[in-house]
């Protein structure tokens, strides 16, 4: 065996930005076709091709993945904080401010932030009772 077991033969490993051959075959393929074959596409979209369509419309509008949410959430901080920015955050998607998806996401962040004000509390607890126990 020519390599130690766990150590590359190419210890450096590929050149950044190199390309999979089978990449660069279909890039060479497909070379100076981009504009016919997206006439093409367009064309059997017109002609009722649902496949055709969803890849133009796909291309045309791509599926939103995330948005700016303009929300006014109260500051928190205490757990009790986290009762009136949910109430804020069901508000907003009771008046149809918030998709269910944004109002959930919003939900967890606030949930993550009442965990890590218990975590923070409880650790400031502990060290009283330790500087406390450490005293006496």
């Amino acid at each position: 065996m020519t390599f130690k077991p766990g150590q590359s033969g190419n210890p450096a490993g590929k050149p950044p930005g190199t390309r999979n051959r089978v990449t660069r075959a279909v890039e060479e393929l497909l070379d100076g076709e981009a504009e016919a074959l997206t006439r093409k596409a367009v064309e059997m979209a017109k002609a009722g091709d649902i496949q055709a369509m969803r890849i133009c419309l796909d291309r045309i509008a791509p599926a939103r993945k995330d948005r700016y949410v303009p929300i006014d959430l109260p500051p928190l901080d205490s757990a009790d904080d986290a009762v009136k920015a949910s109430a804020v955050i069901v508000a907003a998607l009771s008046a149809g401010d918030l998709t269910p998806s944004e109002a959930s996401e919003l939900g967890k962040l606030v949930g993550n932030y009442v965990t890590a004000l218990t975590a923070a509390d409880f650790e400031k607890r502990l060290r009283q009772i330790e500087a406390a126990q450490a005293g006496a």
